[in-house]
């Protein structure tokens, strides 16, 4: 299969216009504008030799085939195999909408092996290799194998707004999922001011959290600590 050309048939000029306003950063001519829904169909129209041919190959030349890279390794089944295939692509992610696009849904299992692997993706100097393993704690591992760790491992990052955002979505859904452990890192003061205020603003947006709870999270007095990038 030709990748690019089916890429370059999907490409939709209206929504490249729009969507070029949302990914700020990127290279405009590396957008083609191909809507989600699309990449995903083409994912699963691909066979399995034309999907091992794509992932081998990096850099891509568009963004659109950077997203489809992130589509088809959120349909790995093979843990082993989705873990090197991230490891493998996150070097080369340069915006947070493919960033958030990786997901594999064999992670959902959960293991203490994914776990470890995110922990490490935090720990990286590249600002989107941590922001991805800050999105895989928050997707997978506020349900299952919790511990305070996780808590702690992401109240220790800061980087700017792309990751402080990141980590504000983890404890607004720590806060939904893990009230009782989460809301200490508020009242303990042990989030990063912008990661704490963000955190809150998106709690009190949310429907799964009761108002009086809300009002006393807007009620904490803020963290000393800023951010030293």
């Amino acid at each position: 299969m030709d990748v690019e050309r089916e890429l370059k048939e999907l490409a939709d000029a209206r929504y490249r216009t729009f969507h070029l306003s949302l990914i700020p950063g990127v290279e405009q001519e590396r957008v083609l504008g191909v809507r989600v829904p699309d990449i995903r169909a083409l994912a699963r129209r691909m066979s399995e030799e034309d999907k091992a041919e794509f992932l081998r190959v990096l850099p891509h030349g568009y963004y659109d085939e950077d997203m489809l890279h992130a589509a088809l390794i959120s349909s790995v089944r093979d843990e082993d195999g989705a873990v090197q295939a991230v490891a493998r692509f996150l070097p080369y992610v340069d915006n947070w909408a493919v960033c958030d696009a990786i997901v594999p849904k064999c992670f959902s299992r959960a293991s203490l092996r994914v776990r470890d692997f995110a922990y490490e993706c935090i720990a990286s100097e590249r600002l989107y290799t941590a922001r991805w393993g800050i999105n895989c704690l928050r997707a997978f591992f506020l349900d299952k194998n919790f511990d305070e760790d996780v808590l702690a491992k992401v109240a220790a990052v800061c980087g700017g707004y792309y990751l402080d955002m990141a980590a504000a979505w983890f404890f607004c859904d720590a806060l939904i999922k893990r009230r009782e452990d989460a809301v200490k890192f508020f009242e303990q003061g042990r989030l990063v001011r912008d990661v704490h205020v963000k955190a809150v603003r998106k709690a009190c947006e949310s429907f799964r959290l009761p108002p009086d709870f809300k009002a006393y999270l807007r009620s904490l007095p803020l963290p000393v600590q800023a951010c030293e990038e």
